[in-house]
């Protein structure tokens, strides 16, 4: 999904691509994308779980919602949209093109590492007597 983001993006990867991800705007979008969501994903679950309005399924912990919500910085086709409609044709369309694809990336590397680690070690545990 990154590559068909990157190829629809319109954005042109040079030697500064990682300098114009760098500028405040880049670096917001990647701290919101990759800390905030799965931040927000996470205590919103657990909270539902708390006041009674959701129930984990059998198995699931605290680690595979970490996961999932890193998995949900991801979502880089409406951060695209909303980043073309705050910037227009600002030069910081640019830096926050290149942070989304940024964050999309690290956001997937790892939340897919944190859901393998999860369940390699839920399969090393010996069953309960």
């Amino acid at each position: 999904m990154p590559l068909f983001a990157l190829a629809n993006a319109g954005l042109v990867v040079s030697g500064d691509f990682f300098a114009v991800a760098g500028n405040p705007v880049g670096l917001g979008i990647i701290l919101g994308l990759v800390v905030g969501k799965p931040l927000g994903v996470l205590l919103a679950t657990l909270l539902a779980v708390r006041l009674g309005l959701a129930s984990l399924p059998r198995g699931v912990g605290v680690a595979h919602l970490a996961g999932v919500g890193c998995l949900a910085g991801v979502g880089f086709t409406m951060a695209l949209f909303i980043a073309g409609l705050a910037f227009g044709e600002s030069p910081l369309l640019d830096s926050a093109k290149a942070g989304t694809l940024i964050a999309s990336t690290i956001s997937g590397v790892l939340g897919v590492v944190v859901l393998v680690v999860t369940g390699r070690r839920a399969r090393a545990k010996p069953a309960a007597a």
